[in-house]
């Protein structure tokens, strides 16, 4: 079977779940909202960063975008709807190369006009504090928000197929973010700097200090993205359904 076909069906199925496309509208609406809140912010304090702050709505929005990659494949170990998925596509590589393809194209479709509009609501939030700001960093950190929406999605799927299941998958993943990226973090030395999430955010960061950069931190999130895929593929090619 051709690869279009497949992906035509794996896209109608996320169209037409509703949770999945809550998930999404989720992602707008909280990464927005926490970012025009970031207008409170203390401008003064020495730390201040005005492009992470006016972005920062997406560390809570990415829960979001957590739970709709993980949520797209777990939906299919319920009920036997994987069966039947692979009964009409027998090349599990195919099949799952489709899916992954399904969620990464609507997640950036939705991350990037949800980096724009949160950081247009942060800026209008925090008023002359952000002038500072160059269009190509907004630039920057638009773009490169939006491919972190879509890399942790994807983080999510490969999980929840290695897992098979949905709630181990955001069990594992939102703690992990919520635990070890901010509290245990900066307590835990360099080695936390090469975490996904942390990597990742870099991008979002007008001034940046390590061995990292925007978009190197984005690579490292994109090889932890892979390794999960590929794990998820191993798993899906070697285990019974």
């Amino acid at each position: 079977m051709q690869f279009a076909p497949v992906l035509r069906s794996e896209w109608l199925k996320i169209a037409t779940l509703r949770s999945l496309l809550g998930t999404l509208l989720a992602l707008f609406a909280a990464t927005t909202a926490f970012s025009a809140i970031a207008g409170a912010s203390d401008t003064s304090d020495p730390g201040f960063d005005p492009l992470s702050t006016a972005l920062s709505g997406v560390m809570p929005g990415q829960i979001a975008a957590i739970s709709f990659g993980a949520m797209a494949v777990s939906s299919e170990f319920q009920g036997g709807a994987l069966r039947v998925s692979l009964a009409a596509v027998p090349q599990r590589g195919r099949w799952f190369a489709a899916k992954a393809t399904a969620i990464a194209v609507p997640a950036l479709a939705v991350g990037l006009p949800t980096s724009l509009a949160a950081l247009l609501a942060g800026r209008a939030g925090l008023g002359s504090a952000a002038d500072g700001l160059t269009g190509g960093e907004q630039v920057r950190a638009v773009v490169g928000c939006g491919v972190y929406l879509a890399l942790v999605a994807l983080l999510a799927a490969g999980l929840a197929t290695l897992l098979r299941s949905g709630v181990a998958t955001l069990s594992l993943l939102i703690p992990f973010i919520i635990v070890v990226s901010f509290v245990i973090g900066d307590a835990a030395g360099p080695v936390v700097d090469f975490l996904p999430d942390r990597a990742g955010l870099l991008v979002i960061h007008q001034n940046h200090e390590g061995t990292l950069g925007p978009w190197s931190g984005l690579a490292v999130t994109a090889l932890w993205t892979a390794a999960a895929l590929l794990a998820g593929a191993w798993s899906l090619r070697r285990r019974d359904v």
